[in-house]
């Protein structure tokens, strides 16, 4: 009996950012040892996160932002660039899956390819210990060759201490693919956690929007259609709660049952939590 041939390290740099991951990281790591090289892109954690790093053998990078551009992403991109042709930004919360692997195995190139930018890439979200199968899907640009481009240049000035781009969309060389084998999205840290990142987002959303209200057209024309219709929205009363009969109607969240609901009502909330930031903003200009 012939035995099979050993499946080569895929080509690409694994870069997890973190920042007091011990919750998540573990489950994270465990999962990638098909990739070429791991790196581990740390703000000064003070948990076990080191620890749960090195145990994976992965390259650890440490970051500390100016508050200026560039922020973490982006850094590692200009500072330390990968061996591999290929890069994956990957959350402390997210966990490869062997279908992804083995689609990726399949789609990415089998020699250089300039003409390939990235690939967008797809994932189950899990929420209160439920996938949602409905609702807006989660999709993200978080694959591409490297070489091909950076993350979106925002003039963030501190608007939050988010000191990793969250918000910002990859402008890359080349064209786009699409691995439809998701990626699970699950963080154990928990509902308090959720809430309080999803504030520090409120905070920087609020914030970009009154600097694209002082801009001209070129910034609003540099936006994808997406954000433009956000933007332009985004304080106008209806904006949340039209989104939540989006999410949880019209994309049929309702069958996600009680997560479902919470998420979309959740996700309504936040909006609406942007909202009377601008206008909070605006009552103290």
């Amino acid at each position: 009996m012939t035995a099979e041939p050993a499946l080569t390290s895929l080509p690409v740099t694994v870069v997890v950012p973190t920042r007091n991951e011990e919750a998540n990281l573990d489950a994270c790591l465990s999962r990638l040892g098909a990739f070429a090289e791991v790196w581990v892109v740390d703000s000064r954690s003070t948990d076990d996160t080191r620890a749960i790093a090195d145990r994976y053998g992965a390259r650890w990078i440490d970051f500390d932002w100016s508050g200026d551009f560039p922020k973490k992403r982006n850094w590692v991109l200009a500072n330390h660039e990968p061996s591999t042709p290929w890069v994956l930004f990957l959350d402390a919360d997210e966990r490869v899956t062997e279908p992804f692997i083995a689609e990726l195995r399949e789609a990415l190139p089998k020699e250089p390819d300039t003409q390939v930018g990235g690939f967008w890439l797809n994932y189950n979200n899990h929420f209160m210990g439920h996938v949602l199968r409905h609702g807006v899907p989660q999709r993200k640009l978080a694959l591409f060759r490297v070489g091909a481009g950076q993350y979106e240049r925002i003039d963030d000035r501190r608007w939050s201490n988010l000191d990793m781009e969250v918000h910002e969309h990859p402008v890359l060389d080349g064209t786009i693919g699409e691995i439809a084998a998701p990626i699970d999205h699950l963080d154990y840290r928990g509902i308090d956690h959720y809430l309080a990142r999803h504030n520090a987002y409120a905070s920087w959303e609020a914030k970009r929007y009154a600097d694209l209200m002082t801009r001209g057209d070129a910034a609003w024309a540099a936006l994808t259609p997406r954000q433009r219709t956000k933007y332009r929205n985004l304080a106008r009363w209806w904006f949340a709660p039209g989104y939540f009969v989006g999410t949880y109607f019209l994309k049929l969240g309702f069958l996600d049952g009680g997560a479902g609901f919470h998420h979309a009502f959740l996700k309504m909330l936040y909006f609406y939590e942007i909202r009377l930031k601008i206008i909070g903003a605006r009552r103290t200009d």
